[in-house]
């Protein structure tokens, strides 16, 4: 085995890598210049974190947040790694910790913010401790026109200039756009080895709706869903305050989050929703990077976000861990005319608009999308896929038709009104309603007054929600925000083009829930249940998030697979030696009750080769204590000398004396070499 894997199994509990993870972590240990883009989930940290147990020095990450940094030191620790950070929200004590480690060359990981690079202390004390890289977390910071743009990252070249040593960078979401600035800020220019790894993440459930009574969609989502950790984004951050209290009053553990609150309440927030299980943070995109909690199990968006990449990572934090994870956003007119009028009253040049608007337009095309929704959104990404079984069209496919006839029609009425109104009016003057504003601008007298009259008004909204989710037509915010055209709609004006529509009004498409996601089996269920009692309990004596005791997908397949002693406990996906020592016993009496004393030498081992042949050493140990006659004087080895023959393996009567001592040596030597020849 070498040594990458044997880390892994060792200190994360994993016997194998996530697809990908083994090409980057290769890279990064033989000090290239790495950047990967990886789906949030896919085991990001890993690969810069195994590296540096490989090898002697320091590896220094640069991490945007300190929510973030601490909870990632938390779980190493937890894993047995020397790993610390240097935030303003240290305590003097962790700081003097921080310090003695590196003075004693024992500290791996060190975590730091960009903002610490401003200070000419940050570099000398780097310098001083022998660092051998730079891990950078969510790269994309470095893009100015990024959705998280973090002027402290550009410091990061400097850094890498100054200390003369590779950087290997990972983010989420990075287009050919932001790849090409990644490479000029943190690599001169120059190109690093380029990972880009499948966005596919298939345990996440997509789902979209027509907004009609979004609140009441929200807590209908979250009551089908209750005791599980979500998230709901919103618009505002008024909104977040009042979802909030109303799933509070609905029975949910709740809280709001968004930047205008009190530093100290934006910390108490993200404390309790790292060690709190069930709790919903109803927050605006504030609540965003640093958000590192594996178990979410649902993110629902009560208004459209800004974008296809924003849309992305918001919902890549669900299901971290691999297991099933559920989504649903939100939709309506109101949120594409607020998103387009955004985009176009902003301050970014022309050309940046324009790539703002075709990235809105990616995510309308998914949330309008008409068959499989993971293929619509790999598809933006430049990946192909087939049906995926996992998305609300996949679970119930639409009923679609030729909107040909009723898009032309809407077209021709903001075309004979001069583009000077919205889709309220646009849908009177279709539907031939006499309205005063109607006769007072002499619209009851134009050709399509009334030539809509096949649809009711809820179906027009559909109808005109979907021209302005294919880009047919835009609000003109000099208008306050009437219908305009754009060249997209002209070849079907002109009878040159054709288009398909949904044909579920608002309020059928509203009803569509997607079904719960079950983490196990009803007949595993009660067992999933107490083992969670017990990771919770343990992780409040201890005063750290659930997870970092074991995450939900380690707990389902304990409740599945029901190990019944440690060196099949040991074989449990996050289940490394540390964590083993430390809660193995604890959990396995909860599966199958009172478990026999394990001596702590043979419990090190537990779940490896070594685990066996101890056991095998102390058969032979036992048939031999008092001589091959069974009439000598008794003589036994100690669990820790049994240990160190199991663990190392000697060949041949002199390493075996070293181990056991002449005296030992003689009574047991040929009996545990022909054991240790038999297990090869």
């Amino acid at each position: 085995m070498d040594r990458a894997v044997s880390l892994l199994s060792d200190i994360f509990g994993f016997d194998a890598f996530r697809p990908g993870q083994r090409e980057i972590v290769d890279a990064v240990a033989n000090g290239e210049n790495v950047l990967a883009i990886m789906p949030t989930g896919g085991g990001k940290s890993l690969c810069f974190q195994l590296p540096a147990l490989m090898e002697e020095g320091l590896t220094v990450v640069i991490s945007p947040l300190i929510a973030l940094m601490r909870d990632q030191v938390t779980a190493l620790k937890a894993s047995g790694v020397a790993a610390g950070a240097l935030t303003s929200g240290n305590t003097e004590e962790e700081t003097n910790e921080v310090f003695a480690a590196i003075d004693a060359g024992t500290l791996k990981l060190l975590y730091m913010a960009p903002e610490r690079l401003a200070s000419g202390g940050a570099v000398n004390l780097l310098r001083r401790a022998g660092v051998r890289r730079i891990a950078v977390d969510e790269a994309h910071c470095v893009s100015q026109w990024g959705h998280d743009f973090r002027p402290d990252y550009l410091r990061i070249g400097d850094l890498r200039r100054e200390l003369g040593v590779p950087i290997a960078a990972f983010t989420a979401t990075a287009d050919a756009e932001t790849r090409v600035e990644i490479a000029q800020r943190l690599f001169d220019g120059e190109t690093p080895q380029t990972f880009l790894h499948g966005f596919d993440r298939p345990n996440i459930h997509l789902a979209f709706g027509a907004k009609d009574g979004p609140r009441q969609q929200i807590l209908a989502f979250a009551a089908a869903r209750k005791g599980q950790s979500g998230i709901v984004y919103c618009g505002t951050r008024a909104k977040t305050e009042g979802l909030s209290g109303a799933l509070g009053q609905a029975g949910h553990s709740a809280c709001f989050y968004h930047g205008g609150m009190d530093p100290d309440a934006r910390r108490n927030v993200e404390a309790r929703f790292q060690r709190e299980d069930g709790l919903i943070v109803v927050a605006t995109v504030a609540f965003g990077m640093g958000v590192d909690k594996p178990d979410i199990r649902w993110v629902a968006h009560a208004d459209l976000p800004k974008s296809i990449e924003a849309y992305y990572q918001e919902i890549g934090r669900g299901g971290r861990d691999g297991a099933p994870a559920e989504t649903l956003t939100l939709y309506g007119a109101d949120d594409i005319r607020l998103r387009r009028s955004q985009i176009d009253e902003g301050l970014a040049p022309p050309e940046r608009r324009a790539a703002d608007h075709a990235r809105l337009n990616a995510l309308l095309g998914l949330a309008e999308a008409l068959d499989c929704r993971r293929a619509s959104l790999l598809a933006y990404f430049g990946e192909t896929s087939v049906k995926c079984r996992n998305c609300d069209l996949c679970d119930a496919p639409v009923d679609v038709f030729d909107g040909t006839t009723a898009v032309r029609k809407a077209l021709s009425a903001i075309l004979r009104t001069n583009e000077y109104f919205g889709a309220g009016h646009l849908i009177d003057v279709l539907m031939g309603i006499e309205t005063d504003k109607v006769k007072a601008r002499g619209h009851d007298g134009l050709p399509t007054f009334g030539v809509g009259t096949e649809y009711g008004k809820r179906e027009w909204q559909a109808v005109f929600r979907q021209m302005m989710g294919h880009d047919l037509v835009r609000p003109d915010p000099e208008r306050h925000g009437a219908l305009r055209m754009t060249d997209d709609a002209l070849p079907i004006l002109r009878g040159e083009a054709s288009i398909r529509l949904r044909r579920d009004s608002i309020k059928k498409a509203s009803k569509y829930s997607p079904a719960v996601k079950e983490l196990v089996s009803e007949e595993d269920a009660p067992l999933m249940s107490a083992l969670k009692a017990k990771r919770r309990a343990l992780a409040e004596a201890a005063r750290v998030p659930a997870y970092i005791v074991f995450n939900d997908k380690t707990l389902m397949e304990m409740a599945q697979t029901r190990p019944k002693t440690l060196d099949e406990m040991a074989g449990i996906g996050g289940v490394g030696a540390k964590k083993l020592e430390t809660y193995g016993t604890a959990f396995l009496e909860v599966i199958v009750g009172e478990v026999e004393p394990v001596h702590p030498a043979r419990r090190k081992l537990a779940g490896r080769d070594s685990g066996t042949l101890y056991d095998r050493l102390l058969e032979v140990q036992a048939d031999l204590a008092r001589g091959r006659e069974g009439l000598d004087k008794p003589i036994s080895c100690s669990a820790s000398l049994l240990a160190k023959v199991a663990a190392q393996k000697p060949q041949n009567e002199q390493a075996l004396e070293r181990i056991l001592g002449e005296r030992r040596s003689e009574r047991f030597a040929r009996a545990f070499l022909d054991v240790l020849r038999e297990a090869g």
